[in-house]
């Protein structure tokens, strides 16, 4: 290869390298600052195909997709000085790129770091204004939402992101706090308990008593009743003795004592000491036959 020819090779793979590193890519999930010699001259760099002075600009590129920041247990005090435990997280995503790399310099762990210092004032500020109640409460909403919009105003100033969401995961009490309400609301608790135990008793006495009066109404108005037809029958019984009797009186007390035999004796082993003419015998004693 003659010297013109190798020379026209070292410029074509300059031009080539110098071509290859003035454009650069942004995507749709990113953004980007251009510095030159250290200096911000690009502030907001759009997704696409871009250009740059090879060797001079340097391209900082950020993901511009949301963020999820998972806030450090932090121990509050509510209104009444009572101390809890606030597990919480921050949604945020970078909103002006300039603004965002001059107050962090591009680093995610510092823009972490500072947004967490602020959630944590903002918090321990909103959570002394309120009672433990209020804290752990359905009102948790309406303060979240405070906190949200007082820390997107702020982040957006100083740090030049946007808070989406700020919300609490979890409020727990202290160990050594724990345990005395744990015991409070046992007894408490036992307390209703014994009410309603109290109550079901007392309801359960008038309902036995009650019960039990209407079984003794029942029973009398059924004895009453059976004694009722029981005194009934007699009398029909008595009418049909007595109709019996008046038709053939010498029959009906034959038929009588014919019963009477039959049951005195039913069992061959039945003994009767009396007199042969005592008038039970009446009828057997007779030989006439009639």
């Amino acid at each position: 290869m003659s010297q013109k020819g190798f020379s026209a090779l070292i410029v074509a793979l300059v031009a080539v390298v110098i071509g290859w590193g003035s454009l650069y890519v942004v995507s749709e999930r990113e953004r980007a600052v251009q510095l030159r010699f250290g200096e911000l001259v690009g502030p907001n760099i759009e997704p696409g195909l871009h250009f740059k002075f090879p060797f001079v600009d340097n391209i900082r590129i950020f993901d511009a997709r949301l963020q999820h920041l998972e806030v450090p247990s932090e121990r509050f005090l509510t209104l009444e000085q009572k101390a809890v435990i606030v597990d919480s997280y921050i949604k945020w995503r970078i909103a002006d790129v300039a603004s965002f790399y001059k107050a962090t310099a591009g680093d995610l762990y510092r823009a972490n770091t500072l947004l967490s210092q602020r959630a944590e004032s903002r918090l321990r500020n909103k959570v002394g204004g309120l009672t433990l109640n209020e804290v752990v409460s359905g009102q948790r909403d309406s303060i979240m939402s405070d906190i949200t919009n007082e820390l997107d105003e702020v982040a957006r100033k100083e740090l030049g992101v946007t808070v989406v969401d700020v919300r609490v995961k979890r409020v727990d009490l202290p160990p050594q706090v724990s345990d005395s309400v744990f015991e409070r609301m046992s007894s408490e608790r036992e307390k209703e308990a014994q009410e309603f135990r109290s109550k079901g008793q007392e309801m359960a006495e008038g309902i036995q008593a009650n019960a039990d009066r209407e079984q003794r109404i029942i029973q009398a108005d059924a004895y009453k009743q059976a004694e009722i037809i029981r005194g009934n029958g007699d009398a029909k019984a008595a009418e049909v003795y007595a109709s019996a009797y008046n038709r053939d009186s010498e029959f009906y007390a034959f038929h009588r004592s014919l019963q009477a035999y039959k049951q005195s004796f039913s069992d061959s082993g039945d003994i009767m000491l009396l007199e042969p003419n005592n008038d039970f015998f009446k009828y057997l004693n007779k030989k006439s036959g009639n």
